[in-house]
């Protein structure tokens, strides 16, 4: 079945699959073949030895390690296999290492020609040549000539006659016998014929063979000069040829390493952490030791707010214990992975971009998201764009066709002169000489050519918005008549477009781009859809079928890539031979565009991104933050993580006979945990027999009706878990990914439009352990606790130049919505089953690792004791109590020293993060004002939700417009969000009116007790200044219903205030005689 490229639409369960809007772009690509046996460490291909056997650097286990690499590790590694931590033994042929066994002072390199006196046989030197075979019956049944260390090697041309290789085998010495044990060169009781060779003769006159030995080494060089090679980086004018002599080293390093912070910084900033909590628990003892008794009530509250955030301070310090940093060497991967004149072994990646609503998400902002994608510098048979557009909008439809279009020039522009950033909006609006570094001639001109053309496609884009903006009665039709599937969008099938492909369309210069896939999945009324979480599992699955790449980028759709080497930044970790196998996902930082300079309401986030994710990247990695993220498939299909293979314990041949003593008791505790260990076993067991399945069946069948059934049972037991579709689940279980073999077009084209049907995750464990989980509106928090949960580590990848950016809303009430969902989403995994409190006991989470997700989740509950405590200083104002009793010299050195702690702390931090104080002052500001409104209604949503089923309706954020630079900042919309911490500032204002007043109107000794409580309210006042802006705006102006609650509001404890009366005294006023006579 041939589609030449047409929309596919069609839903499984209706039994529809219909080809629209023909076109001819697009094929699916084929299956690529299995390689050999590779090395473990380098991935090259093992060299076979004269005998046809691979080469086999450790006896004991058979380590695949080809020669280069297990030299590599004799001279410069830890002398051991990787596997079984067997020390390497000499292999001869190889180079001395310190700590080798002692051969009598003899090598077989420096005297390779010398056996003189105590010569040796001729078995015997055979034995040194072929010591890596591994089975020892090849050597009896070798014929004689095989035995002969010739110059070639020990390979021997059947064209040459005996009598003209250059050693001569004396007949007295051509038997056979078994051997065991390798002989030693020194041995003196072995007699050898005396090698009839003159040193100072050229070897050329030894016959043939040393010719043909000759060739081989020139074989041989060449060979090594190809994996040596050195791959010249653009714009890297220092590069010589003189410093290519390290190549070999240079490729077989690590492609990455952490890099700890320095003792003086970190050492220090552990201590006052300590430090702080001595000073904490001073605090507490005398706090709870010293209440207020006239203000019984007023003390009791704050102290319980106190031990709240000091549990939250907990929660939220100590995983920052261990932060690190990483480097990444991208020169090593090119090296490792891409060889001049061969085909480039990078791994594929599919990218996904997600979108729901294209008049709050502009298609321009997602069609350059798009072109930033096709436009990365990787390899384009090995990236894969899929774009989910959850709102089936013919908008997104026809603007990612404009994109297509558009793509065929701006791709090859931007390889040709490597620009940055290849998302051209933000290219063409940079104020930055463009001109830096650039040498061709014809740049200026390509350049003013390829902006006209995208001011052409940005008119396009345009227009095709202003027309959407009415929806005709009869709904959207294309260009051939068929209506538009999409029409309704609740109640419509499924629909793939390839847009470009391997073999599809090419650009100008007739190259191949990276395939681009339009992906509509089918909704219908009554089924849940899960939102974004269902969208990016539909996205797995049609990526599975299409083209199962083992990595996955997911971005959101106003998140472009800034820097185009960003997927091999995440490949130099996820490729990584050594540290590679357990990481799940490399997570990036996330900067933004488009924010004013003084990040009034801290859009940047710069605390949490270079703070404390670094932090957790010291322990099991950075959480999931749901964008610019790579993923490993496999992680995503729920399986658990590579153990890694302890060292075999050791047996009691090894130990005193008294050693038996011991094992009686150990017996019993081993008893005891079997039945533990069991049920972790069968919990584990699917993903533990899913790649078994694959042994099974390329193995060698002795048994073939019970490896049928084992295979049919297995096979149910995966359409079970990963739904009924046999090729999605013949891709899954593909470690390495790859297409299935044997599938057809027509074949991937239906089975694409089953797995996005609505009613393909029924009874299957999608959104539960597998893919995106369901359950919270922030599934990025719980997709990265299950992957933790499951044993896998993350890591976070910082590279000089940002990888991703995007666009963030600097709204005052934008802003607050995007913190209420994130909330929101907290409190539902607080009150599910994922709670890490509770769940993912007995797996691979670290206990630092889990406090960190614990405060994820709890964070939103600080809001009650926060607005508590924001509004005692206005109480103690208006009534004239404290929370504290009156100061002592000791308490004065504890307040005092608890303040300098907190400030410290944060100053060390900026230190060692790189934050900047206003960031951080901001960060401080903005997480008061979240937590007395954002938070505060995210709380009492997640229990209205969760408790009586009151559902929230999901609110994309709204991108920033264009209409001018920081427009949205001084943008009013009314939300109820804005009341409370409204309410705050007017009632601490007049606190602090009043308490001067009182003062005043007291004398002098009130203005003591006045300090502690003024300076309390203050601390609100200021905390809330940026909010104060908000509301005020450009116009310095309020608006009026935001007046009008906060004066009922404050008009009301105005009259408690009133009502208590703290100027009058309790008795009454006191009438007293003035002596004077008013008759």
């Amino acid at each position: 079945m041939n589609t030449g490229g047409r929309l596919i639409a069609g839903s499984h369960n209706r039994n529809e699959f219909v080809l629209i809007n023909a076109d001819e772009n697009a094929r699916i690509r084929s299956v690529q073949e299995l390689r050999g046996q590779t090395c473990e460490i380098c991935r090259d291909e093992i060299e076979s030895t004269v005998d046809g056997e691979p080469f086999v650097a450790c006896n004991e286990c058979a380590f695949p390690v080809c020669r280069p690499c297990y030299e590599y590790e004799r001279r410069e590694g830890n002398q051991a296999c990787p596997q079984c931590k067997t020390r390497y033994k000499r292999i001869k042929g190889s180079p001395r290492v310190e700590n080798d066994e002692e051969e009598d002072d003899v090598d077989d390199i420096d005297n390779e020609f010398e056996y003189g006196g105590n010569g040796i046989g001729f078995d015997q030197v055979s034995e040194g040549v072929s010591v890596s075979r591994r089975h020892s019956g090849d050597l009896d049944s070798a014929p004689p000539g095989s035995q002969i260390p010739l110059l070639t090697y020990g390979d021997e041309d059947i064209e040459i006659s005996s009598d003209r290789h250059a050693l001569i085998v004396p007949p007295s010495l051509s038997g056979h016998g078994s051997r065991v044990h390798p002989v030693s060169l020194s041995d003196p009781t072995i007699a050898a014929h005396p090698r009839p060779m003159v040193p100072q003769k050229d070897l050329a006159v030894y016959g043939y063979g040393s010719v043909a030995w000759k060739d081989r080494m020139e074989e041989w060089k060449k060979k090594q000069n190809e994996k040596l090679q050195v791959v010249r980086h653009e714009g890297d004018p220092d590069f010589e040829d003189g410093d290519d002599i390290p190549m070999m080293d240079e490729g077989r390093q690590p492609l990455s390493r952490k890099i700890p912070i320095k003792s003086s910084k970190i050492n220090p900033y552990r201590m006052l952490i300590v430090l702080r909590l001595v000073i904490l628990s001073l605090f507490f003892h005398y706090r709870i030791l010293h209440p207020v008794k006239d203000a019984y009530a007023l003390w009791l509250t704050s102290v319980i707010c106190e031990i709240w955030f000091a549990v939250s301070w907990v929660l939220d310090q100590f995983p920052k214990w261990y932060p690190i940093e990483r480097e990444t060497y991208l020169d090593r991967l090119s090296l490792r992975y891409e060889k001049e004149g061969k085909p480039s072994e990078l791994s594929p990646v599919d990218v996904f971009v997600s979108t729901v609503d294209p008049l709050k998400e502009p298609p321009l902002i997602t069609a350059n998201t798009v072109l930033s994608i096709l436009a990365v510098d990787y390899p384009v048979d090995k990236v894969a764009c899929y774009v989910s557009d959850d709102g089936a909008a013919m908008l997104t439809f026809e603007a990612l066709s404009e994109t297509a279009e558009f793509a065929r020039k701006w791709v090859p522009f931007c390889k040709k002169y490597c620009i940055e950033p290849r998302a051209p909006e933000w290219y063409f609006c940079h104020k930055m000489d463009y001109l830096k570094n650039k040498v061709h001639p014809a740049f200026v001109r390509e350049r003013r050519a390829m902006k006209r053309d995208y001011e052409e496609f940005k008119v396009k884009i345009n227009a095709l918005v202003a027309t959407a903006q009415k929806v005709p009665e009869e709904g959207w039709t294309m260009q051939d008549g068929t209506p538009w599937p999409g029409n309704s969008t609740r109640d419509h099938p499924g629909m793939i477009q390839v847009f470009l492909g391997s073999d599809g369309v090419r650009d100008v210069e007739n190259n191949e781009l990276p395939r681009l896939v339009y992906v509509s999945r089918e909704k219908r009324p009554g089924f849940d859809h899960h939102k974004k979480a269902g969208a990016m599992n539909s996205l797995i699955r049609v990526s599975g079928v299409l083209s199962n790449a083992p990595y996955l980028l997911n971005v959101d759709c106003d998140h472009y890539i800034n820097n185009s080497k960003a997927l091999r930044e995440a490949m130099c970790f996820m490729m990584d031979p050594q540290s590679g196998k357990k990481i799940c996902y490399v997570q990036f930082p996330q900067r933004f565009d488009g924010i004013d300079r003084h990040d009034r309401y801290s859009n940047r986030n710069v605390v949490f991104f270079d703070i404390n994710m670094k932090g957790l990247d010291g322990l099991q990695g950075p959480i999931y933050v749901g964008t610019g993220c790579v993923f490993r498939r496999q992680a995503l299909y729920g399986f658990d993580a590579p153990k890694k293979k302890k060292a075999p314990r050791k047996t009691c041949n090894c130990w005193p006979k008294w050693c038996f003593l011991c094992c009686g008791s150990r017996k019993n505790r081993k008893a005891k945990t079997l039945a533990a260990a069991d049920k972790k076993k069968k919990n584990r067991e699917a993903s533990k027999q899913i790649h078994a399945l694959e042994n099974i069946e390329e193995g060698p069948v002795t048994k073939g009706s019970n490896v049928e059934l084992s295979s049919e049972a297995m096979q149910l037991k995966l359409e079970k878990k990963f739904g009924q579709s046999p090729v999605f689940v013949a891709s899954a279980r593909m470690q390495n990914g790859g297409m299935a073999r044997n599938a057809s077009p027509a074949c991937l084209l239906k089975e694409a439009i089953q797995v996005i049907s609505c009613g393909y995750e029924d009874k299957t464990e999608w959104g539960k352990e597998i893919g995106w989980i369901y359950g919270s509106v922030t599934e990025d928090i719980l997709t990265g606790f299950k992957m933790h949960s499951h044993g896998w580590r993350s890591v976070y990848c910082t590279p000089k130049l940002p990888a991703f950016k995007g666009s963030a809303p600097i709204n005052l009430s934008d802003r607050l919505h995007q913190v209420l969902r994130w909330a929101l989403g907290s409190v539902e995994i607080f009150l599910s089953r994922h709670c890490p409190i509770w769940y993912g006991y007995g797996g691979g989470l670290k206990w630092l690792e889990r406090l960190s997700y614990i405060n994820s989740v709890v964070y939103p509950w600080t809001s009650l004791p926060l607005i508590v405590y924001c509004s005692l200083p206005a109480i103690c104002l208006l009534t004239g109590k404290f929370i504290v009793p009156e100061i002592s010299n000791y308490a004065s050195i504890l307040f005092m020293a608890l303040f300098s702690s907190i400030a410290v702390t944060g100053i060390l931090e900026m230190q060692w993060g790189k934050v900047g104080i206003d960031d951080w002052w901001r960060n401080e500001q903005f997480w008061v004002i979240g937590g007395v409104s954002a938070h505060l209604f995210a709380l009492f949503q997640g229990l209205l939700k969760v408790l009586a089923g009151v559902d929230t309706n999901f609110t994309v954020t709204s991108k920033a417009a264009d209409d001018g630079e920081f427009s949205d900042l001084y943008l009013f919309k009314w939300t109820s969000l804005l009341i409370p911490p409204t309410t705050l500032l007017i009632i601490n204002v007049i606190g602090i009116v009043v308490g001067i007043s009182d003062a005043i109107s007291n004398g002098y000794d009130s203005w003591g007790p006045l300090f502690g409580r003024l300076f309390f309210a203050l601390w609100v006042v200021i905390h809330l200044y940026p909010f104060l802006k908000g509301l005020l705006g450009k116009q310095d102006r309020m608006p009026t219903i935001i007046v009008v609650w906060s004066i009922l509001l404050a008009s009301i404890l105005t009259l408690l205030w009133v009502r208590v009366n703290p100027f009058v005294a309790k008795g009454g006023p006191v009438l007293e005689i003035c002596g004077l006579d008013c008759l």
